[in-house]
């Protein structure tokens, strides 16, 4: 990032340097491989520099320093070596951890929860986002105020420090849970604001389709294609290809070639070992993925490892009671694999799955037709004549339905449209 200084002279801040530290526990080497490749990606998402990685095959962790005794003392001498001035564990430490690590290595230490918990606290731009945030921070630092307290006191700032106490150990528990406490209440607000929203959907029969996936799967890309298609690009949502580039949740209704209207929701990505604290505090977002009629499963097929992240996020989808809402899969950014790469996709078994690619809309016609199908597939067929003296029931229709013809006839005002089941019970006595 480049700042000017009170001589107006460019002054170019320097990018923390990190190295990446993980523990195999169970002898999957390439799991922990995996593991730390995403760890690089976030720290990269959050501005740092990874200078190297260091990896112990180890039992259990060590409780008082995670890794054992020799390899804190080799790392020790790999952060002097290398002038590293941030370690990024890639599970969660303790207090005590964190603490004893810091005092051995000299050096700033942070653990993958915190470097994501930094990465949402940069990127929220909501009020419910920004709360949601400093809610799963506070819960996180509570039960390690003794291994922050350096921490924060000797920095001041930066990778891990944004969001509550920035600058010093200000809080004491006392103050934390008075914090969480009011933040509960206005996030309870907030989802309750949400349920009125979803009654008034519902009452509309407004369908919902929700885009869920793994980080960087091109959730937002599709949302933009939509959105084009509907001629509506000014209500676009940001874009770019890292991990975590959009975090506020984003709505927008969606208008069919055919008339046909349903509301879009992009909702923040999900990585593994998300942290609980991030999940418990993002659950009046989350809800809304819940209470989706569709959820369209966005996956990076170009990705190698998109097998296990299909699982992450179906992982993450049964613990907030969505596993078994009608999922749609979509394998994106298609354009970027070869014919042998296509053929050696593997589909899921029961589910319907699809090839696209969001930047060049191969395969948008054959997803956009499966979404109305799927969202719209009980409309019925009907031919109604209204009176005019209802001219509130014509005013209803056209507001939710593009007829496929209307004339006014001695009776009242012919109309043919597809309609939602609700509807049609609700109209019959108007339908010939």
């Amino acid at each position: 990032m480049i700042q000017f200084n009170e001589q107006n002279e460019v002054v170019t801040e320097e990018r923390p340097s990190a190295i990446l530290v993980a523990l195999d526990t169970d002898g999957k080497a390439g799991e922990t491989e995996r593991s730390l490749a995403e760890l690089a990606g976030l720290a990269e998402a959050a501005g740092v520099r990874v200078i190297g990685e260091m990896t112990q095959n180890l039992e259990r962790p060590n409780t008082a320093t995670y890794l054992g005794t020799g390899k804190v003392e080799e790392l020790a001498e790999y952060c002097r070596v290398t002038e590293a001035n941030l370690v990024i564990f890639d599970n969660e430490l303790s207090g005590m951890q964190l603490r004893n690590l810091e005092e051995k290595l000299d050096t700033k230490v942070i653990d993958r929860t915190i470097l994501i918990l930094d990465i949402f606290a940069d990127r929220a731009i909501s009020r419910e986002g920004k709360l949601q945030v400093e809610f799963a921070q506070l819960r996180y630092r509570l039960p390690r105020l003794t291994g922050f307290g350096k921490s924060l006191s000797r920095l001041g700032g930066g990778i891990g420090t944004r969001g509550p106490g920035e600058t010093k150990l200000e809080t004491d528990r006392r103050h934390i849970e008075h914090r969480m406490d009011e933040i509960r209440s206005e996030l309870a607000e907030v989802r309750e604001n949400r349920r009125t929203q979803r009654a008034r959907r519902e009452k509309a029969g407004i369908p919902c389709a929700a885009l869920v996936g793994y980080t960087n799967s091109g959730k937002s890309a599709i949302m933009n294609r939509f959105l084009a298609d509907a001629e509506k690009e000014e209500k676009s949502v940001f874009e770019k290809n890292m991990l975590f580039a959009t975090l506020d949740t984003s709505q927008r209704r969606i208008r069919l070639a055919d008339g046909r209207e349903f509301i879009l929701i992009d909702t923040v990505g999900f990585v593994s070992k998300l942290p609980h604290s991030l999940v418990d505090a993002f659950k009046a977002t989350l809800e809304e993925v819940k209470a989706a009629d569709l959820l369209i499963h966005v996956v990076d097929a170009s990705f190698s490892e998109h097998s296990f992240q299909m699982e992450v996020t179906r992982s993450v989808l049964s613990g907030i009671g969505a596993g078994e809402t009608d999922t749609l899969v979509v394998y994106n950014k298609c354009d970027l694999l070869s014919e042998e790469e296509r053929g050696a996709l593997g589909f899921p078994e029961g589910e319907e799955a699809m090839m696209v690619s969001a930047k060049t809309g191969e395969g948008w016609d054959a997803l956009v037709s499966a979404v109305s199908n799927r969202l719209f597939g009980d409309r019925i067929a009907a031919r109604l004549v209204v009176p005019y003296t209802r001219g509130d029931i014509v005013s209803y229709l056209k507001e939710r339905y593009v007829f496929r013809a209307m004339e006014y006839i001695e009776t009242g005002t012919q109309i043919d449209a597809d309609l939602a089941p609700e509807d049609f019970a609700r109209l019959k006595s108007y339908v010939i």
